[in-house]
């Protein structure tokens, strides 16, 4: 009997370990690091052993943190979701292989992160062989705690996942806490109607929002052959994000998904579109607020080739949108389309906020419209 239910646990085991290796949209394996190290892998914080923690592999001085703690300098790090996160210090990193993958198929990684002591903190993410550099120096919550978006290309179906933390400081526990790291496969940008040539333009399809964490995820800046966590769109600034929302926790003007402009003139949203060079175009979208607190005379501009459109939108920051329309003609076979806010809002628990952004349409005018518009 023991021997059989010895063999029915093997079997339960290697079902529950081939599920997990899948990697399903969502939380991966021990993702919010639950699970962590025995006792005697670890020197009051600091964990020792490569395979110490559950379903990661670490390298350089990790710190296994419980929420609440006091640290060493009287400061209390706190745990977005859950108890229980890590800390990579100076050349530190931690990693997963992600199994399961669709090759060709691009996937955006999401996970929380908190700055503690340093003050240009940055962090590596990669999935080899692509890599990126996500500036996390600006806080976004009053918490202290932003999620951040990386997405890549699957080059195999399997492949480590890396974030690693670059900083070298006097004290070597100086470094960011990670937690709730999760993954979504992204599914090519469609245009969201028949005669919109703008793709994503609901901003439906984007990075995996935590359903307990009701701060949104920042998509950061990136080059322009990089993989966009935001399908069809690109973030263009040197340090700044843009704020992906979800209706569960803001106003979002139409469908379940927008895109919050919290950087003030230092980012741009953007997207590429092919044009006829004197055809008129009409570009629409919503303006508005996420009902985040964030009030005042929010102000986002819209370009599209030589045309301008400064949409000035008046908020009690309760939620609440207006449709705006410019119209411009196109001056060569590539339209850069581009919102930026122009101003830098703040909360009244003086974190940053701006405009939202949704329902982003690009149409071209039919000839015999165009005729009317002129007469």
């Amino acid at each position: 009997m023991e021997g059989r239910a010895s063999s029915r646990r093997g079997v339960l085991l290697f079902l529950l370990v081939g599920v997990a290796s899948a990697n399903p949209d969502g939380l991966l394996p021990n993702g919010n690091f639950e699970q962590g190290p025995d006792k005697y892998q670890m020197n009051g914080t600091w964990v020792i052993g490569r395979k110490s923690i559950p379903c990661w592999e670490i390298s350089g001085f990790v710190e296994y943190i419980v929420s609440g703690q006091q640290q060493d300098n009287g400061m209390v790090v706190a745990v977005p979701e859950g108890a229980r996160a890590v800390r990579l210090g100076n050349d530190a990193s931690i990693r997963q292989r992600l199994t399961g993958m669709t090759r060709g198929t691009s996937y955006s990684v999401t996970f929380s992160a908190s700055r503690t002591c340093a003050q240009a903190e940055q962090l590596n993410v990669s999935v080899a062989p692509e890599s990126g550099v996500l500036p996390i120096q600006t806080v976004y919550t009053s918490s202290g705690w932003d999620s951040y978006s990386y997405a890549f290309r699957a080059r195999h179906s399997a492949a480590w996942l890396v974030i690693h933390n670059p900083g070298v400081e006097e004290d070597p526990a100086c470094g960011p806490v990670i937690d709730s790291v999760a993954i979504k496969a992204l599914h090519p940008p469609s245009r969201t109607a028949k005669d919109n040539m703008l793709k994503n333009g609901d901003f439906e399809e984007g990075p995996y929002v935590f359903p307990d964490t009701p701060w949104g995820v920042l998509v950061p800046p990136m080059d322009e052959d990089d993989v966009s966590p935001l399908p069809g769109w690109t973030v263009m600034s040197d340090t700044k994000a843009v704020k992906y929302l979800d209706a569960a926790h803001f106003a979002v003007p139409r469908g379940s998904r927008a895109v919050e402009l919290v950087a003030g003139t230092e980012a741009a949203l953007v997207q590429e579109v092919r044009t006829t060079p004197g055809r008129s175009y009409t570009l629409s979208f919503s303006a508005g607020d996420a009902a985040d607190g964030c009030a005042g005379a929010l102000r986002v501009d819209a370009y599209a080739a030589r045309g301008r459109l400064p949409v000035s939108y008046e908020s009690r920051g309760t939620g609440g949108f207006v449709r705006n329309e410019l119209e411009f003609a196109a001056v060569a076979n590539l339209t850069r389309v581009v919102f930026q806010s122009m101003g830098h809002y703040m909360k009244p628990d003086g974190t940053l906020c701006g405009p939202v952004v949704d329902d982003v349409s690009l149409v071209a005018v039919h000839k015999h419209a165009a005729r009317r518009l002129f007469m």
